[in-house]
């Protein structure tokens, strides 16, 4: 009979800490792609970059920014150039370009798809 007493207070405290883990794992826990890192800032302070895998943040105090290292292309708009023979020449240009150092593609830079563009 002591458990059958005991019942109510125990669930009384279980469903607020269902409900909590509930709210706060999902938060708590990131995916990261084989092609993918996470730059980690703890109360607005690097920690560094992780990644691929499972990532465990604290939630409200960690933030993560999640950089993508797969190969981008920007197309330049056409131009038309003078040579050095005074000929006009049309030039089209592709750039291919990756993310080698994802912590310095978001510290150094404030948006780095721009800069590159």
């Amino acid at each position: 009979m002591p458990l059958l007493e005991a019942l109510p207070k125990l669930i009384s405290w279980a469903i607020p800490l269902i409900i909590l883990a509930v709210i706060i794992l999902p938060q708590a826990i990131r995916i990261l792609r084989e092609y993918e890192r996470g730059v980690i800032f703890r109360l607005g302070k690097l920690l560094g970059a992780k990644g691929p895998g499972l990532i465990f943040l604290i939630p409200i105090v960690d933030r993560m920014v999640r950089m993508d290292l797969r190969v981008v292309t920007i197309s330049v708009e056409r131009q038309e150039v003078m040579t050095r023979d005074n000929v006009p020449v049309t030039v089209d240009a592709v750039v291919y370009f990756r993310v080698v150092d994802p912590q310095a593609a978001v510290v150094k830079v404030e948006n780095f798809l721009k800069a590159t563009s």
